[in-house]
């Protein structure tokens, strides 16, 4: 099926890609995600980026206000935009207050709805997180996205989804500490990114 980007897909076109999309068997460690249209496997994450995940996750355990529960791999439904079908991501981390338990009895596709914040750490398609995925999370309503740019060695906080982005947004260079509002109501140290 050829459609180019900027064409909206017919129905059909949706769900024949859909299907395909949830069909495909990907080699162990690699992550298939439908982000606006597009198909993406990405290959298993290098070791910087999964300190990087650790460092946000022990801080977020740690220090947050609210207990929150995390998952690293957890897939997300989420809102389509410009005649694409529904979005399917994963991202890096996934936060969400544990009284929620959101992640009890979902399916593998699980839809936003709860989500405190995702995470996101630069790699193959850097791209891809910090423009199509940024507004996969506004689309979805989720309140916070977290993106840490290693090529930029900076980290920004979304906040204030609407529509198809987020209107405000803080961006830290690494080894300065970042502000993480409610639920999480703490300073992110990022000293230790450097």
């Amino acid at each position: 099926m050829t459609a180019m980007a900027h064409e909206p897909l017919t129905q059909d076109q949706e769900e024949v890609l859909l299907e395909g999309f949830l069909a495909l068997d990907t080699p162990e460690g690699f992550r298939a995600e439908l982000i606006e249209g597009e198909i993406v496997v990405t290959p298993p994450p290098d070791g910087d980026h999964e300190d990087y995940i650790g460092l946000i996750v022990s801080q977020v355990i740690r220090r947050s206000r609210t207990d929150m529960q995390f998952s690293g791999n957890k897939g997300l439904k989420l809102k389509s935009g410009g005649g694409c079908p529904k979005n399917h991501v994963i991202p890096d981390g996934t936060f969400a207050p544990t009284e929620l338990r959101l992640y009890r009895g979902a399916e593998s596709w699980m839809p936003c709805d709860g989500v405190a914040m995702v995470a996101e750490v630069t790699s193959t398609k850097p791209q891809a997180d910090r423009e199509a995925k940024r507004r996969c999370y506004a689309r979805g309503g989720i309140p916070l996205y977290l993106l840490i740019d290693r090529k930029a060695s900076s980290v920004t906080l979304f906040s204030y989804p609407e529509k198809d982005d987020y209107r405000q947004l803080c961006t830290r260079p690494f080894g300065k500490s970042i502000a993480l509002p409610e639920p999480f109501a703490f300073d992110l140290e990022t000293s230790d990114f450097l």
